[in-house]
């Protein structure tokens, strides 16, 4: 009998800089992904997305056309990152992926389960939810994509450095998720389970909300090495060696 499992990946960050993590991911998608019921990608799958005419370049579209092989068997599920925000219906329709919203509830073998980026837990940074009501808001994206794709790549680079820069100033707790926000994500959506990337620290968390135990999984980066969570009927495994 056929083994039923769902794949969860987020922040990988994909750049052309970054070879051998472009290949892990290449690989994870024909070694791993095969034979799963479902793949999530929840944020960050690119350092930067400018604009899906994006697609037109040679990087971009040698990810699209490896997700469009993995989507023709899989199902795939995209969710925006702080990175990626921009990627839109383009993207969707020519890799197969499928586009939800940040947070979304699924029923995960029987368990209640909220998917998140992660971002929108970090509400003790101010000036990075200050930064992304900025970049979310429709006229600043019109404004954004009205430019040349050129002029979007080079702002992508130098929001990246500024962004990088200011965390060297930030204490590691504040870019972390903040309590009361998870339990108050765990107590609207009703679940018992929470899996999200954005914050880099992978691990499994016990939140006491509502009288019972709920878990949180958080995602690992894609920076030096990569992983995944793989849930089945049996249960949720961290993945990282593969």
């Amino acid at each position: 009998m056929r083994l039923t499992r769902t794949l969860f990946i987020s922040d990988l960050h994909l750049d052309e800089s970054r070879p051998r993590i472009v290949a892990q991911f290449e690989r994870f998608l024909g070694v791993v992904a095969p034979g799963a019921d479902a793949l999530y990608i929840l944020g960050d799958l690119f350092e930067y997305w400018v604009g899906d005419d994006e697609l037109a370049l040679p990087f971009p579209r040698r990810i699209a056309e490896a997700l469009k092989a993995t989507a023709a068997k899989v199902p795939v599920s995209f969710m925006h990152g702080n990175r990626d925000f921009l990627v839109a219906r383009q993207f969707a329709r020519e890799t197969g992926a499928r586009i939800i919203d940040d947070p979304t509830r699924i029923e995960l073998y029987g368990t209640p389960t909220l998917l998140m980026h992660g971002d929108t837990l970090c509400t003790d940074d101010k000036a990075y939810q200050a930064f992304r009501s900025q970049v979310r808001d429709p006229a600043w994206q019109r404004a954004v994509l009205a430019r040349p794709l050129e002029e979007r790549i080079t702002l992508a680079r130098g929001m990246r450095e500024e962004s990088e820069g200011a965390k060297h100033g930030k204490a590691m707790e504040i870019m972390d998720v903040a309590s009361e926000a998870v339990e108050h994500a765990f107590a609207e959506s009703g679940c018992d389970v929470l899996i999200h990337g954005h914050t880099h620290r992978p691990g499994r968390h016990v939140h006491r909300v509502g009288g019972r135990d709920r878990i949180r999984y958080v995602l690992p980066d894609w920076y030096e090495r990569g992983g995944y969570l793989e849930a089945s009927g049996a249960g949720i495994r961290a993945i990282d060696k593969f």
